[in-house]
């Protein structure tokens, strides 16, 4: 018979119940005990919608981060998390977010947070040095144990392998890590065998690293861990996904492990080669339904090329989403809002488990035992590829009379800056912020209200543009140099524009993590995109009127509009992207007009598009790149364009965002200490940069003295007359109690940092590193 399991389920619960839990924790209105009962609560739901599977997954969940949480059952918590008194999960929550909860309990710098791998999810990366211990902590693993026997679920522990987790990591020394490989394993055996004294009979070791460009000596450890780890007492899956294993496959399929998975869906063409590596005592799981977006498989397409594979190699053929699902809402069930003919195309983490169900039948007892679902499932991805509302001919033109000279500004950045200068008297040193401020409670209900009907176009506007008031007073108040609006009309950087756009479709409840209890509602791209109307014009042009000083145009960029959607599979990426940009484009010229100096296009999600691996980098690039000076391009020099990024590797691609010949670009640097500008030693980077120096990510306000270091070390690498000073990311998740000390003590810093260069406020040309 053919054996279904699963990778990974959602873990924040269909109502984001397990957001609501975490936060009333941290705000001290609930104890931990009624944090883990919640927990507990909601493994046993989700483990009862798994229950068709023959093996469900066990340490998937997690209070915050699955990366975090195999850090602390190895011991390698950083010796900060215990410099103030607490228990186990105080020491978590420093390390995630650099507090525990109730806002005395002891405040730490948070560990790095960047993207794992190629999706918007974000975790908190491993931190190696020389001298590193590992210890092996069962508690938590052993508590899920139990709870999963109580309620009779075959359980397949789901663990990050060794050789990825040090892959994730960092060290001051990149070679640090694998001369840790020795130090770790013992501690993976001896996981292994306790597991194995529990009555555990199948691991799930994750080892997505394989999916890229390792170097000979990872390669190399592979072999030396697995045979290390050989006869532990349990059987191993070894699991890769979201991507190829190309030269790396004979490795995986030669590893002394019982099981390989493989993403089918990206690596569908390595399933025979697999099969030929492997031999006969191995099973070969297959990904065959899409963990990472939300359209319904093609059931009778994806028969017909596993039914000769189950010929071949009987029941040692396993099959599973390509992937976690936590990358995917939970259940499209109550989506009674989502138009009709949309919601039959789709499938989210609770239907793509009955799309196993469905294949697992077919295989084992014929077409004929599931053919309703079969015939119902085939209407659906006709109806798909013959809806009109998928193609749009208006936009197939515009597509086509895209020029190279829409891509170009007019000057080069030298001339635009003298041009901006003239037009924008800044001082050095200027202070701006990413763009959204504090989603107050006030704000959310008055959304809600509008969204309910209870509160009619003209009322809403009014609360909308009160919000915006007060942002731009406390702004003004602070002494921020360059204002923003607030974003107070936004639920969401890419719902808020895609809901504007022809060719998206939303959701009520499709909410997935992006990062502890952050969720996010990614819009549904299903047809070709246009822009109707203006979408930021009004309001922008309103913040203006209140205040002198400069006032940004706040946008999301076509490539994070892209990759933080559900992408059409119907067409290249780069084709929807390019539609994209002509929408943003549009929207870009009409805040030109509108006398809006600077305009900011973000574009958080650039680096996370990137692929895996580096062969494949400079198409991405070429086409991403090309789609952000299309949006951006067609002002005049004295227009200022900014774009940011956030919470990602950027040092191997510096110079593709150079590229992007943004005026001024912010990025993330502050919880990894100005790391991400190393790269500015070898390049010289030739544009203003604002390295974030806020880590808005975590309650922590950060003191003026830290600031101005911060600044003091980009300066030794970005000439200081180009720099910047601003938080890492938008301030929409934090309350204003702790922005406005926060942003009081940056204005403060930049000050400082004025005097110290020996400058007055003006003259910004003239500012010097000091």
């Amino acid at each position: 018979m053919t054996i279904t399991h699963n990778l990974g389920f959602p873990r924040i619960g269909a109502r984001r119940e397990l957001k609501f839990a975490l936060e009333s924790y941290w705000k001290g209105e609930s104890s931990a005990a009624q944090l883990e009962a919640e927990a507990a609560r909601l493994r046993a739901q989700h483990w009862r919608r798994q229950a068709q599977l023959d093996f469900a997954p066990l340490a998937d969940f997690s209070l915050y981060d699955h990366v975090l949480d195999m850090s602390f059952l190895l011991g390698n918590v950083p010796e900060r998390a215990h410099a103030h008194e607490g228990d186990a999960l105080d020491r978590y929550f420093r390390i995630a977010r650099g507090r525990a909860a109730g806002a005395d309990r002891g405040c730490v710098h948070a560990g790095e947070m960047t993207k794992w791998f190629d999706t918007n999810y974000h975790y908190i990366v491993p931190e190696f040095h020389a001298d590193t211990r590992f210890a092996l902590d069962t508690t938590t693993l052993a508590r899920q144990l139990a709870e999963a026997r109580a309620l009779g679920v075959k359980a397949k522990p789901v663990l990050i392998g060794p050789l990825t987790y040090l892959w994730l990591g960092k060290s001051r020394d990149a070679s640090e890590r694998l001369a840790l490989l020795a130090r770790l394993l013992p501690v993976y055996r001896a996981l292994l065998a306790w597991l194995a004294a529990e009555g555990v009979d199948w691991v799930q070791l994750d080892e997505p690293a394989l999916v890229t460009e390792l170097g000979e000596d990872w390669r190399q450890a592979y072999a030396l861990a697995y045979e290390a780890l050989r006869g532990s007492g349990v059987k191993l899956l070894l699991t890769t996904y979201f991507g190829r294993l190309e030269e790396n496959l004979a490795l995986a399929c030669a590893l002394p492990v019982d099981g390989l998975h493989l993403d089918a869906i990206q690596a569908r063409h390595e399933v025979d080669a697999a099969i030929g590596l492997l031999g006969a005592d191995k099973v070969l799981s297959l990904g065959v339904v899409d963990g990472r977006n939300v359209w319904k498989t093609d059931l009778h397409a994806t028969l017909a090329w596993l039914e000769p594979v189950q010929r071949l190699i009987g029941e040692r053929l396993w099959i599973a989403p390509s992937c976690s699902l936590l990358h995917v809402p939970v259940d499209l069930a109550g989506e009674e809002k989502l138009d009709p003919e949309i919601r039959s195309w789709l499938a989210f983490a609770a239907q793509k488990l009955e799309e196993l169900s469905v294949l697992a039948t077919a295989l084992d007892h014929g077409r004929s035992r599931v053919q309703e679902a079969l015939v119902e499932n085939a209407a659906a991805i006709d109806r798909r590829r013959a809806s009109p509302r998928v193609s749009n001919p208006e936009v197939g033109a515009a597509l086509a009379g895209i020029t190279l000279a829409m891509g170009e500004r007019a000057s080069p950045h030298p001339v635009r800056s003298a041009a901006q200068a003239a037009r924008l008297p800044l001082p050095p040193y200027p202070t701006t912020t990413i763009g959204s401020f504090p989603q107050t409670p006030e704000i959310r209900a008055a959304r809600s209200r509008h969204r309910r009907g209870e509160l009619d176009a003209g009322a809403y506007e009014d609360a909308m543009r009160f919000e915006i008031a007060r942002c731009v007073r406390e702004q003004e108040a602070l002494g921020l140099d360059v204002l923003v609006h607030g974003e107070a009309e936004r639920n969401d950087m890419v719902e808020y524009f895609g809901e504007q756009l022809e060719g998206y479709a939303f959701t009520e409840a499709g909410w997935v993590q992006s990062y502890g209890s952050r969720c996010v509602k990614p819009p549904i791209l299903y047809g070709d995109i246009r822009r109707p109307r203006p979408m930021t014009v009004a309001w922008t042009v309103y913040a203006q009127s209140l205040t002198d000083k400069p006032m940004k145009g706040m946008l999301t960029g076509p490539v994070t509009m892209l990759n933080w959607s559900f992408v059409r599979d119907d067409q290249p990426r780069a084709v929807t992207c390019r539609q994209l940009a002509l929408a943003i484009r549009a929207e870009v010229l009409d805040l030109e007009r509108a006398g809006v100096p600077i305009i900011q296009i973000d574009e958080a999600a650039l680096r996370e598009g990137l692929p895996l691996r580096r062969a494949q980098w400079q198409d991405y690039l070429d086409w991403a790149v090309g789609a952000f000076r299309l949006a951006a391009n067609g002002v005049r020099d004295t227009t200022q364009i900014h774009t940011h990024m956030c919470y990602s590797e950027f040092n191997d691609i510096i110079a593709a965002i150079a590229a992007l010949d943004a005026d001024v670009i912010t990025i993330e640097t502050s919880r990894s200490n100005m790391e991400l500008l190393d790269a500015f030693e070898s390049f010289n980077y030739p544009n203003d940069i604002g390295p974030g120096v806020y880590d808005i990510h975590t309650p922590n306000v950060p003191a003026q003295e830290q600031i101005v270091a911060l600044m003091r070390k980009a300066a030794r690498r970005i000439p200081a007359r180009r720099l910047w000073v601003n938080p890492d990311c938008g301030l929409k998740t934090r309350n204003w109690e702790e922005v406005l000390p926060a942003l009081r003590n940056m204005v403060a810093a930049a000050r400082a940092l004025r005097q110290t260069a020996g400058h007055a406020p003006a003259g910004r040309a003239e500012v010097t590193a000091g």
